[in-house]
């Protein structure tokens, strides 16, 4: 299930109406007035088995949230670059069956958690699927890619459909989205230590040569 932030500007509700699309099965839920505790019971009485709660800083997406239910864990991310369909420019209409999922030096064990994290919010794929999502970690910073296929002789033709867009993984959480600060955290994002800016935490150190 896929909501947003309270009072969505009309860019916000199209990229949510976007995320449908990159997610299989996936449906968009008008917020409204609901609390967060409505909003994850009643996803919980449906069924649902994920809850991406989209929020935005003056019209441009800038949150993403990602609750699995029923249990969670429930991991926060920063939002940049978002890029809906129409300006990416690829085909009108991508195809909603599960895709290949690409998920590219994310070889730390948290940059495997986060993989972990959002490689369940897709089915398994069927063999013969000519869609790939890809999560790239470039400095710490996952590009998020929506990409088609095609075979022509011996020649493959790929074909970007959207949308695109940056996730940085700030905290994670072992409860639910509606249990708050009173959920354990599992890890937090601490960019003020010293040693901040020497280490990249999502993929595996470089061996000295």
């Amino acid at each position: 299930m896929v909501t947003t932030s309270r009072d969505p500007s009309v860019r916000l509700r199209l990229f949510a109406k976007e995320l449908c699309l990159l997610l299989p099965g996936a449906r968009r839920m008008n917020r409204g007035h609901a609390e967060l505790g409505a909003l994850v019971a009643a996803c919980r009485g449906a069924g649902v088995t994920d809850l991406v709660l989209l929020s935005e800083t003056r019209g441009r997406p800038d949150g993403l949230c990602l609750c699995h239910l029923p249990h969670g864990p429930t991991a926060h991310f920063t939002l940049s670059g978002a890029v809906l369909r129409q300006e990416v420019g690829g085909l009108g209409g991508a195809p909603l069956a599960a895709p290949h999922l690409l998920l590219l030096r994310l070889d730390s064990a948290l940059g495997r958690r986060v993989g972990t994290i959002l490689k369940h919010l897709f089915p398994v794929p069927r063999p013969d699927t000519r869609r790939v999502v890809t999560f790239a970690n470039e400095d710490d910073v996952i590009l998020v890619r929506n990409h088609v296929y095609r075979r022509r002789g011996r020649k493959v033709e790929l074909e970007e459909v959207g949308p695109r867009f940056q996730l940085r993984p700030y905290l994670i959480r072992l409860g639910t989205l509606d249990q708050g600060d009173a959920a354990d955290v599992e890890w937090r994002w601490h960019p003020y230590t010293a040693t901040a800016h020497k280490r990249h935490l999502l993929a595996a150190p470089t061996p000295a040569p």
